[in-house]
């Protein structure tokens, strides 16, 4: 009888596999880091083969660390980092450039002229998202368009498309599977949110011919199966989701109006608005949850692009910190008369504001200022951030009401900044046990599928909160201090 499941997390800086047991306790785990690849301004790019090959290592690491083989492994369940973007060659199965990351800007021009071709009205009712640089369309195009004959290729139907999930899975099955999720799907600009299905007039709009895109299934379901010489033996593999939806499934939020938020790399907010997919007035995205049994769940998506990268810049661009876990600590004792607002729009600003063009900005120095102030503003940004998030979600959606925000990420962590975040959203901030949630999502796609782990009600009951924390920060503090970071946003957007 198998005993485990294995879960990819395949992330924007690295790649992890953890082998979960019947009762989602992690048995193993297994992660490498790759290289980031940065040609020009605003680009940001990964080496499809370090994927695979980080991915492969990383899942054999952890089944050896388990002493596990193939036969012990029920189904795999991949999660992976979104809307990045990987076009390969259908006979060779290799890449014909290197991966375009969600965080890549380039195709910025191009959305601004379909936008003022009147072009994004259309794309969101359709999509539920909106006319930028971050999700996929645009980033095939611009491959289509900028790697010789490859236009060419795709018309004659020998190049193939997908985001990380898709390019993993063909590698896994041999090429015998060209397949994504309607998560993945919905993160392209191409697809239907509310038909179901890949949208003829958005891919004459984007330039993407139907012949590269995969099949879309739904998040739990039959994906194929491993080809024997890569672990062994065959494996089943029965889940996909992109990262942020796995996290959703992992936060067990299967009800309209639950709340998560994972803070690694960027932030990523969702909120469960069940059979309903929510128009936003305020510029957040509508998004699938996750598919089960042919039937979509939705969400509202705040997306901020920089989070946790905040911290590593502290770390690897300015040396102020040598390891992550110091910015609490350093944070705390910053002065607290000083109020200096750190905008971390490297690679431009997500939700609400959507503007690729913003540049990152530090307000407030003084002579003063130094390194303890940094790490605060740095930390704060990502409260503030995600404060814009929840007030736009509750203006779009009257179900959102009074919500009990769950974390997860690198950064939830810091006990400090989980404190800061519910003194500056006035709302508690729910810490789990098992804080693997985007692995755990995908891993309980895989094993309800494979008939390993039960339905969404009893998976749901087994989530279990390691701590609460509440908000005690005065009103009026805390609304000055949100002022400061409008008013700071607020420059920053203007400065050009």
């Amino acid at each position: 009888m198998a005993g485990y499941v294995l879960a990819i997390d395949q992330g924007t800086t690295s790649s992890r596999a953890i082998l979960f047991d019947p009762d989602y306790r992690i048995v193993a785990l297994d992660q490498q880091e790759f290289e980031q690849h940065f040609p020009n301004s605003g680009w940001v790019e990964h080496e499809p083969e370090d994927i695979w090959n980080t991915t492969l290592a990383t899942c054999r690491g952890a089944m050896a660390k388990a002493g596990a083989e193939a036969k012990d492994i029920a189904a795999i369940g991949i999660t992976n980092q979104r809307e990045t973007t990987i076009v390969w060659d259908r006979e060779t199965g290799k890449a014909i450039h290197r991966a375009i990351v969600w965080q890549d800007r380039r195709t910025a021009d191009i959305c601004a002229g379909l936008k003022r071709a009147g072009g994004e009205e259309g794309v969101s009712a359709k999509t539920g998202l909106l006319l930028d640089p971050y999700f996929s369309g645009t980033k095939i195009a611009w491959i289509l368009d900028n790697v010789d004959g490859a236009r060419e290729a795709a018309e004659a139907g020998r190049l193939a498309f997908g985001t990380v999930d898709s390019f993993l899975l063909w590698r896994l099955t041999g090429g015998a599977v060209h397949a994504t999720d309607a998560t993945n799907a919905s993160r392209t600009l191409l697809y239907d949110i509310h038909e179901g299905r890949w949208s003829e007039e958005l891919l004459d709009l984007i330039r993407v011919p139907a012949s590269v895109l995969p099949e879309v299934r739904d998040s739990a379901a039959d994906f194929g199966e491993t080809q024997a010489d890569i672990f062994g033996a065959p494996i089943r593999i029965a889940g996909i989701a992109g990262d942020q939806q796995a996290a959703t499934v992992g936060q067990a939020c299967f009800r309209p109006g639950m709340m998560k938020s994972t803070y690694g790399t960027g932030c990523f907010a969702l909120l469960n608005t069940g059979t309903s997919a929510v128009r936003s007035t305020n510029r957040l995205l509508t998004t699938i949850a996750y598919q089960l049994d042919g039937k979509p769940t939705y969400a509202l998506e705040g997306s901020i692009f920089v989070a946790g990268a905040a911290v590593q810049w502290l770390r690897d661009g300015l040396g102020i910190i040598g390891d992550a876990a110091e910015s609490g600590a350093l944070a705390d004792a910053a002065d607290a008369n000083q109020d200096v607002y750190m905008v971390p729009a490297f690679v431009g600003l997500g939700a609400p504001y959507w503007d690729a063009d913003c540049r990152g900005a530090i307000h407030g120095l003084t002579r003063a200022t130094g390194p303890r102030e940094l790490a605060r503003a740095a930390l704060e940004s990502v409260c503030y951030q995600t404060r814009d998030l929840l007030e736009a979600m509750q203006g779009d959606w009257e179900g959102a009401g009074e919500t009990v925000l769950r974390v997860d990420g690198g950064m939830v962590a810091s006990d400090w900044t989980m404190q800061r975040l519910a003194d500056l959203l006035n709302a508690a901030v729910d810490r789990p046990q098992v804080m693997e949630t985007t692995a755990l999502g995908a891993a309980w796609l895989a094993g309800m599928q494979a008939g390993f782990y039960p339905g969404a009600d009893e998976f749901a009951t087994s989530w279990a909160l390691e701590r609460r924390f509440s908000p005690a920060m005065d009103e009026a503090e805390r609304e000055r201090k949100y002022a400061g970071w409008k008013d700071a946003v607020g420059r920053t957007l203007t400065a050009r």
